[in-house]
C-alpha cells in the first residue's frame, strides 16, 4: 500500500468513481488512507443519502456527510425537531426530497426549508397535506431560490391553490406535478383548470422541463389551448415558456385535442406515458408530433400501435425509446424517419422476430443500444451487433420477475449461456462495446413512482 499510495490522489478519485457505493464502503474500511480517499468530495457529488430516524445517528456519521460535502438528502417521515437538527448538520443542502409520509401533515410542517440558504431543489411523493403544503412565508423565502420542484402522489386540500402558490416561483427551471386528488375521499380526479394553468404557464418564464400527470380519469376533453396559454398583450400569440422538455403522464388519449402539442416547437424532448388505450380510439401521437421539427428525444410507453404514428416521427430525433410491442414490420418503417439515430432503447417480444440481426442494417449510426428481453434469453443473433462500427454500449436487461423466478431456480443473470455470447461479442468488437447487464439505480430527485420503471 505504501507504493501505491504514492499515486497522485486525483487518479484513485478517478478508479473509485467505477464503483458502486457497497464497494466504495468495502475500500474505505480496508486502511485510514484510502478512508480519506474514498471521503473525497468528487466522488459523493451526485450522491444523494436517504435518512430517517434521525435520533439514531452518531456525530461521526455527520461528520463524514461534511466531509463528502455531501448537498442532496432523501427524508423520510421527520419530525419537526429533526427538521432542526438536519439544519444543524447539514446547511448546505441543495436538494432536499420528502417521501412516503406516514400521516397527514400541516403547513407548517416544511416551514424548515425556508432555513437552506442553498437550497434549490425540492420534492415531496406519497403523502397527505389536510392544509396547504406550501404557505405564503415558505413560497416567499422560495420563490428566487428554488429551480426544481416534484411533487407526485400527494393528496393536497385544494390543488388549484397549490398551482397558485407554485406560480409564485418564478426562477423554476423543472416542475414535475403528477396530480393525485383532493380531500380524502376516492373522487375523480379533475384537471388542473385552464385559467389556473394559464396562470401557471404565463408566470413561469424559465420553466424548460415539465412532467405533467394525473392519477384518475378526467369525464371532460380539456380545451384545444389547454397546453398553449395565449399571450395577455399579443392577441394569437403563445405566451407561455419556451419548453424543451414536455412529459404527459397517464393522459389518455381522449381528453387531449389533435392540435394540443402545437405551440410548443421549441420542444427538443417528449415523453408519453399511457396507462392504457381503450379500443377504437383513433391515435392522436401523430398529430402531436407533427409540428415538432426540432425533436431530438422521444420516448413512447405504451399506447397504440406503431404503425399509428410511424411517419410523423420528425427526422431529426436522435434518441428514441419504444415500450411498445414492436415487430419487424415495424423497424422497416421507423428507419428511414430517423437516418440520424444514435441512441435506441426497445423491448424484445414474442412479435419482434430477429432484432438484433436487422438492428445493424436499419440503424448502423448507433452509438448505444438498450434491449429488454421479455420471457426469453438472448440468442446468437446478439453477435450481429458487433457490425455496429459506432456503438460504444450496449445495455441487455431482462423483465424483473424473469430475473427473480430463474434466481429462485439458480440461475442468476446473466446466465452462462448469455455471458458466453457477452465474450464472443466482445471479441467481435476488439472489447469496443460496453455490455452493461445489471439494473441501472434509480435518481431519487427525478424519477417518482409513475416514471419509474423498476430498471
Amino acid at each position: 500500500m505504501e507504493v501505491l499510495l504514492q499515486l497522485p490522489p486525483e487518479l484513485w478519485v478517478y478508479v473509485f468513481s467505477f464503483l458502486n457505493v457497497e464497494d466504495r464502503h468495502s475500500v474505505r474500511s480496508s486502511c485510514r488512507s484510502l478512508k480519506e480517499l474514498i471521503d473525497h468530495p468528487p466522488l459523493w457529488r451526485e450522491h444523494t443519502v436517504l435518512l430517517s430516524n434521525l435520533r439514531r445517528y452518531t456525530y461521526g456519521f455527520w461528520d463524514t456527510l461534511c466531509r463528502r460535502r455531501l448537498t442532496r438528502v432523501m427524508v423520510r417521515h421527520l419530525r419537526r425537531k429533526e427538521w432542526r437538527r438536519l439544519v444543524t448538520f447539514l446547511p448546505s443542502l441543495t436538494a432536499v426530497v420528502f417521501v412516503d409520509g406516514g400521516r397527514q401533515y400541516k403547513q407548517k410542517y416544511l416551514d424548515n426549508l425556508a432555513r437552506f440558504p442553498e437550497l434549490r431543489d425540492l420534492g415531496v411523493r406519497n403523502a397527505t397535506w389536510d392544509e396547504p403544503m406550501l404557505s405564503v412565508g415558505l413560497t416567499e423565502q422560495l420563490q428566487d431560490r428554488l429551480t426544481h420542484l416534484s411533487v407526485c402522489n400527494v393528496r393536497l386540500p385544494c390543488t388549484v391553490e397549490f398551482i397558485g402558490a407554485v406560480s409564485h416561483l418564478v426562477n423554476l427551471q423543472h416542475l414535475l406535478f403528477h396530480q393525485q386528488g383532493e380531500g380524502y375521499g376516492l373522487d375523480t380526479v379533475r384537471p388542473v383548470p385552464r385559467e389556473f394553468f394559464h396562470h401557471l404557464l404565463l408566470n413561469l418564464k424559465k420553466l424548460r422541463h415539465l412532467s405533467w400527470g394525473m392519477k384518475g380519469e378526467p369525464r371532460d376533453p380539456l380545451p384545444d389551448d389547454y397546453l398553449s396559454p395565449p399571450d395577455p398583450e399579443q392577441q394569437g400569440v403563445y405566451g407561455g415558456p419556451a419548453l424543451t422538455s414536455l412529459e404527459l403522464v397517464d393522459y389518455p388519449e381522449t381528453i387531449l385535442p389533435e392540435n394540443a402539442l402545437r405551440s410548443l416547437t421549441s420542444l427538443r424532448s417528449l415523453t408519453i406515458r399511457y396507462r392504457y388505450i381503450r379500443e377504437g380510439l383513433e391515435c392522436r401521437l401523430g398529430s402531436w408530433l407533427s409540428p415538432l421539427s426540432q425533436l431530438e428525444t422521444l420516448a413512447i410507453i405504451g399506447g397504440n400501435s406503431l404503425a399509428a404514428y410511424t411517419t410523423t416521427i420528425p427526422s431529426s430525433v436522435t434518441r428514441l425509446t419504444l415500450r411498445v410491442a414492436i415487430t419487424l414490420k415495424d423497424m422497416d418503417s421507423i428507419a428511414p424517419k430517423v437516418p440520424t439515430l444514435e441512441h435506441l432503447d426497445i423491448e424484445q417480444n414474442r412479435s419482434s422476430g430477429s432484432l438484433c440481426r436487422r438492428i445493424p442494417m436499419l440503424f448502423p449510426q448507433l452509438r448505444t443500444l438498450r434491449i429488454r428481453f421479455f420471457r426469453r434469453e438472448p440468442e446468437k443473433d446478439l453477435l450481429s451487433l458487433h457490425r455496429l462500427r459506432h456503438l460504444v454500449q450496449l445495455e441487455l436487461l431482462v423483465e424483473r420477475s424473469f430475473i427473480l423466478r430463474d434466481y429462485l431456480n439458480g440461475h442468476p443473470w446473466p446466465s452462462p449461456g448469455v455471458q458466453e455470447l457477452i465474450n464472443q461479442l466482445r471479441e467481435l468488437s476488439e472489447n469496443r462495446i460496453n455490455v452493461i447487464t445489471t439494473m441501472r439505480q434509480r435518481n431519487p430527485l427525478r424519477e417518482c413512482d409513475c416514471v419509474w420503471e423498476g430498471d
